[in-house]
């Protein structure tokens, strides 16, 4: 199985930044996909950004120019670096990963989320 460990949310302002990390840890063969999601009270769970195997990034069109995903094959951790942070990035940030495991089956996987508030 596949765990997914995030950290780096909190509390801003708005027009501040801030880093969130999900480190995976498992019987993982290869990382497929992994990618940051979130929620707002009230609303559906949205895909913020993700980062294939092979290094290509899609982003929301809402955080294009402002967040950055990044990930550490090694380390076999991504990062979400968000600048110019606004009130409605207000959410409980959410990691998930395909994963290729040392079985060969696939499996997908979620974190426990990491809350994001941005004070106007």
């Amino acid at each position: 199985q596949v765990q997914l460990v995030e950290s780096g949310g909190g509390l801003v302002q708005a027009g501040g930044s801030l880093r969130l990390s999900c480190a995976a840890s498992g019987s993982i063969f290869s990382i497929n996909v992994m990618g940051w999601y979130r929620q707002a009270p009230g609303k559906q769970r949205e895909l913020v950004a993700a980062v294939t195997r092979g290094g290509g990034t899609n982003y929301a069109d809402s955080v294009k120019g402002r967040f950055t995903i990044s990930r550490d094959n090694v380390k076999n951790t991504v990062y979400l670096q968000m600048n110019s942070l606004k009130p409605q990035d207000t959410a409980v940030y959410y990691c998930n990963g395909e994963f290729t495991l040392t079985t060969r089956s696939s499996i997908g996987a979620w974190g426990q989320g990491t809350q994001v508030t941005v004070s106007s």
